[in-house]
């Protein structure tokens, strides 16, 4: 019996990747090839990832994680919420995903 109070939609998404919002505000940016993107948009850009509802990884912006590194950007993947990530400024793309395991899990944007 389901409850009319609350619904469960289907989703593509297979991970989902929590970023401190805070971190990304105090660097400016600092990723991607001229490292001026955030963090979520240096790695969908450079590992092609598709973007919005339909993206097999999906990037959410939080609130502040409360562990401040300096000069980098703290992120966490949603099944593995023991094992926080520091990225510092200008990591590789290629270099976050392997760490964060996202390699497998990545689906190319239609058309490229």
């Amino acid at each position: 019996m389901s409850n009319p109070e609350t619904r469960v939609l289907p989703s593509p998404a297979t991970v989902l990747v929590a970023i401190c919002r805070k971190c990304g505000k105090k660097l400016g940016g600092g990723f991607g090839k001229d490292r001026d993107r955030s963090l979520a948009k240096a790695l969908r850009a450079d590992l092609g990832l598709a973007k919005g509802k339909r993206a097999a990884v999906r990037f959410v912006e939080t609130a502040c994680l409360d562990i401040c590194p300096k000069g980098a950007v703290v992120v966490v993947r949603g099944d593995r919420p023991a094992s926080t990530l520091i990225v510092a400024r200008g990591a590789p793309s290629a270099l976050v995903a392997t760490e964060l395991g996202l390699i497998a899990a990545t689906t190319p944007k239609h058309g490229t």
